[in-house]
């Protein structure tokens, strides 16, 4: 499937623009996510200008690089600090922080940023049924799917000094895929019961890991359970190789000898609060969300 497809799902908030892929028997179909790709950061080159920045919370820089958001986007709206729902892996603790790129790079109060990303295995909340590629074990432990989860999806309203904070896992990986974690920034809307609702979307865009710690990562449980060939960030179709402002994250480990520990993630994320991303046209890949996104939970908390 290309990038000129599009998906028909309504939200209750927005028609949902996702870029394409399709499933085959040995996981995600490489030639449909690199049209569809390539689509994509036509379109994000036309409308953003990326260049090299120090990393770092508290680094100034320019416009963030906009690419796909990927076949796997739910429009669920959860705000929660905590995404991991009990699923399990080496701790994430991720610190971005929104700033104008176009005004000093002040602050962004108010700005909504959305983290998505898939577990230790490839799989991601909603769409458990797409394989990951190579041998993973069933998406719980049971062997249930279960696409009615929203493990590893929220959103995070910055403060006065434009900081989110996430807790999470590392991500695993899926075929033919680099480590990442999406995002999305907004402006203009609000919190209400639980969910963020109304304004647009100024920024979307991925977060990437060093290659090193990622391969690190892979060798523990429950990563190590799934097996085949993971893609480095030179040969991902997406990470153009810009460092801070292609979304390359600042990794701390909490403790150096012991990477189970796990590791904090920092990143400035530099934005154009007037701009509107629109995304890129597509279809997921198992046609259209089973069936509406799911629903926020009851346990969704600031």
């Amino acid at each position: 499937m290309t990038g000129n497809q599009k998906n028909n799902t309504i939200t209750r908030r927005r028609a949902l623009a996702v870029t394409g892929g399709t499933v085959a028997a040995g996981g995600l179909a490489v030639a449909g996510y690199q049209v569809a790709f390539a689509d994509a950061t036509t379109t994000a080159e036309a409308t953003a200008t990326a260049s090299a920045s120090a990393a770092g919370s508290g680094a100034c820089m320019t416009l963030m690089s906009s690419v796909t958001e990927g076949p796997y986007y739910l429009d669920g709206a959860l705000v929660r600090r905590d995404i991991t729902e009990g699923k399990s892996g080496v701790p994430l603790t991720l610190r971005l922080t929104v700033v104008d790129a176009t005004d000093g790079c002040t602050p962004v109060p108010g700005a909504a940023v959305e983290i998505w990303h898939c577990d230790a295995w490839g799989y991601y909340s909603g769409y458990t049924t797409a394989n990951p590629g190579g041998t993973a074990p069933a998406e719980s432990e049971d062997g249930s799917t279960a696409n009615d989860k929203t493990y590893l999806r929220g959103y995070q309203i910055a403060g006065a000094n434009g900081v989110v904070k996430f807790e999470t896992i590392f991500p695993g990986w899926y075929t033919p895929r680099t480590c990442h974690i999406h995002v999305k920034v907004h402006t203009g809307g609000e919190k209400e019961d639980g969910t963020y609702e109304g304004g647009k979307v100024n920024h979307t865009g991925q977060l990437f890991f060093d290659d090193e710690i990622a391969q690190e990562i892979f060798t523990l449980d429950p990563y190590s359970r799934h097996s085949g060939s993971y893609s480095t960030l030179d040969n991902d179709m997406v990470y153009d190789g810009g460092g801070a402002s292609s979304g390359l994250l600042t990794l701390k480990a909490v403790h150096k000898k012991d990477p189970s520990q796990g590791y904090r993630g920092f990143l400035t994320l530099g934005i154009d609060p007037d701009a509107e991303d629109t995304g890129a046209g597509g279809t997921p890949p198992t046609g259209t969300p089973p069936g509406d996104a799911p629903s926020p939970s009851a346990s969704a908390s600031s």
